[in-house]
């Protein structure tokens, strides 16, 4: 039996959203509905749905908040729904890291047709991530020791520099902004600059090369940010 894959739909109007649910859960997919923006990020930790459809203009919090929550801990794939023209360029910018958007009034069969593409196209990525990972060489990051080893090397880190690096190697290939790395691991709301980041991934890079000189473990991303990826 065929698991159904659940998809969150986060719309304050709740007749389309109830229009959205019917269409879904005639191709197959459960859902659910979230009306307040106040419910969004609890659910989601919570129930892990396969895909979300997020309205921006929601009560008590925006969509566009709620898309830069969710990313600090998630990469469920998200489609932003939108009635405001101006929205666009910043999500086809991929700014916030959505991964497809939706400019209303819409047809619910196409928002059906975009979360069928999403979905295969994440467990195409995830597929490949998986071969990539078989064939990828491990790192072995001991966290309560503050140390990094490879085979026979080990090298000890920082506080901070293994927090960062235990963030990456969480959600390998997935891209995090310096503002991201900054708010997880300094959570006491202290004022550090951008270039605090990129000095202490300079220094961990160091560290990792020293390990394996021939692997690059961190990858910047220009104007966007770092990731973690052996290759």
């Amino acid at each position: 039996m065929t698991l159904q894959r659940c998809i969150l739909i986060v719309e304050d109007e709740e007749k389309l959203a109830q229009v959205q649910a019917d269409y879904l859960s005639h191709e197959g997919f459960t859902t659910h509905q979230i009306h307040d923006g106040n419910l969004v990020i609890d659910w989601v930790k919570n129930n892990q749905p396969d895909a979300i459809t997020l309205d921006i203009m929601l009560p008590n919090i925006d969509g566009l908040t709620l898309l830069r929550e969710i990313r600090k801990f998630s990469s469920i794939p998200i489609i932003m729904v939108t009635a405001k023209v101006e929205e666009v360029d910043r999500l086809i910018g991929l700014e916030l890291q959505a991964d497809d958007y939706l400019c209303k009034p819409f047809s619910p069969r196409e928002m059906v047709a975009r979360v069928k593409t999403i979905l295969r196209r994440t467990a195409l990525q995830a597929k490949d991530k998986n071969i990539a990972a078989a064939h990828a060489p491990t790192l072995e990051l001991k966290i309560r020791e503050h140390k990094v080893g490879w085979k026979n090397q080990v090298q000890t880190l920082t506080t901070v520099e293994c927090q960062l690096l235990e963030r990456l190697m969480n959600h390998p290939g997935q891209i995090f902004s310096r503002n991201q790395l900054m708010e997880s691991i300094y959570n006491d709301h202290r004022i550090v600059s951008e270039r605090t980041i990129d000095s202490h991934i300079k220094k961990l890079r160091k560290k990792l090369a020293l390990i394996n000189p021939g692997i690059e473990f961190i990858h910047s991303i220009y104007g966007a940010g770092y990731k973690y990826e052996p290759e």
